[in-house]
């Protein structure tokens, strides 16, 4: 172990007032009304997909985030699913994304018959390009009646599926202002980045349709659980209504008029999300304090960069995360530090080295790449509340 990575892990042990113990990369927190809140749910007896907390937390998420609706989900993945399907992703469509992302999204993109086409990412918000989004489409598509046509396959272009990777907005403005033009549908993957703003906008209500997460590593938890956000009132009804095994209101009669989902949030997980998102402005405060003792740090290490949020935004980091200075550091730094009890992660591997995205259409991926190869995320979990 170099010097420096004893350095990094001494530091990190200190932030987390932890000098012997294993340290999550991102644990949640329960202090504040989640136990009281499940015990009630329990105590109604509706622990399932019906029960008061679930509209509840629909309406403090929409709150938070200034959309006009949230539709709760049991996951971001089935979020991002039924936010593509209502936007038209049928069979045989291409949906722009990047490849440095959770496979979920790629996995959400293929539910609907559609496949991945790869673009890259800016190397500040590890989101997606908007110059890399402009070049391809320039370059490899033509509008047709209104459609988005990608010229070298004959299919269609129907949606576009930025991330805002580890709670960093990508520049989602210029990439709405593109999909307009070109006649894309946008949803936004926001699955990491409740609590994001970029230039005082929340991220998730740049599109047509955004998505969060309340997975157990997120930045508040349900358990599990997800939330489309809309300021479309169609769109929020068709959302509920499909989550829902698109059931028609009886009070007794089971009528289903479309081939819907079982997406349903049960209610002891809202239960338990919305004791978490009454202490949402806490857990961003004390994170964002985290990563500037995080930045302070790593300005003494000339060789580290520490990925800062990107300008005009406010990020959650939901994930500090670190540029090592190649390949062979990363690596010994994963493995020294993952081996005495610090857990640290590389990006995720990217989209199109799994095998079922291999056949994935990309353009160059000079940032997608150089991420992969470079960067290390540190322990994130919120401290001392």
């Amino acid at each position: 172990m170099t010097t420096r990575d004893q350095r990094i892990i001494q530091r990190i042990r200190e932030l987390f007032a932890t000098p012997q113990d294993s340290i999550p990369l991102h644990a949640p927190l329960f202090t504040g009304n989640e136990r009281r809140y499940v015990l009630d749910a329990i105590e109604s007896t509706f622990v399932s997909s019906v029960g008061a907390y679930v509209g509840r937390l629909e309406k403090m998420i929409a709150e938070f985030v200034g959309a006009r609706f949230a539709i709760a989900t049991v996951n971001g993945t089935s979020a991002l699913h039924i936010a593509l399907h209502l936007m038209g992703v049928r069979g045989g469509d291409l949906v722009i994304t990047q490849p440095t992302t959770f496979v979920a999204t790629g996995n959400a993109i293929a539910y609907c018959g559609a496949t991945p086409l790869l673009l890259d990412v800016d190397m500040d918000s590890m989101g997606l390009s908007p110059e890399a989004l402009e070049e391809y489409l320039n370059r490899y598509c033509r509008q047709s009646d209104g459609r988005c046509v990608h010229e070298p396959t004959g299919r269609r272009v129907s949606a576009c599926v930025p991330v805002h990777t580890f709670g960093h907005p990508c520049r989602i403005d210029a990439i709405a202002s593109l999909c307009r033009e070109w006649g894309v549908a946008l949803v936004e993957d926001a699955a990491e980045s409740l609590g994001s703003l970029y230039k005082g906008s929340h991220v998730g209500l740049f599109g047509d349709l955004g998505i969060l997460s309340f997975n157990g590593n997120k930045i508040i938890t349900g358990g599990g659980g997800g939330a489309i956000l809309s300021n479309s009132e169609d769109l929020a009804a068709g959302a509920k209504h499909l989550t829902t095994t698109a059931k028609r209101p009886h009070p007794y009669e089971y009528i289903h008029d479309d081939v819907g989902y079982n997406y349903r949030m049960p209610n002891l997980n809202a239960a338990l999300a919305c004791g978490q998102v009454e202490r949402l402005d806490e857990f961003v405060r004390n994170k964002r304090d985290l990563a500037r003792e995080y930045q302070a740090f790593f300005e003494t290490e000339p060789d580290v960069h520490f990925m800062l949020e990107p300008r005009e935004s406010r990020s959650n980091y939901w994930l500090n995360s670190i540029l090592l200075p190649d390949k062979a550091s990363r690596d010994a730094f994963l493995e020294k530090s993952n081996a005495v009890g610090v857990m640290t992660r590389p990006v995720w591997q990217l989209l199109h080295r799994q095998p079922m995205f291999a056949h994935c259409t990309s353009g160059p991926l000079v940032n997608s790449e150089e991420l992969e190869r470079r960067l290390v995320s540190l322990p994130s979990s919120v401290r001392g509340l």
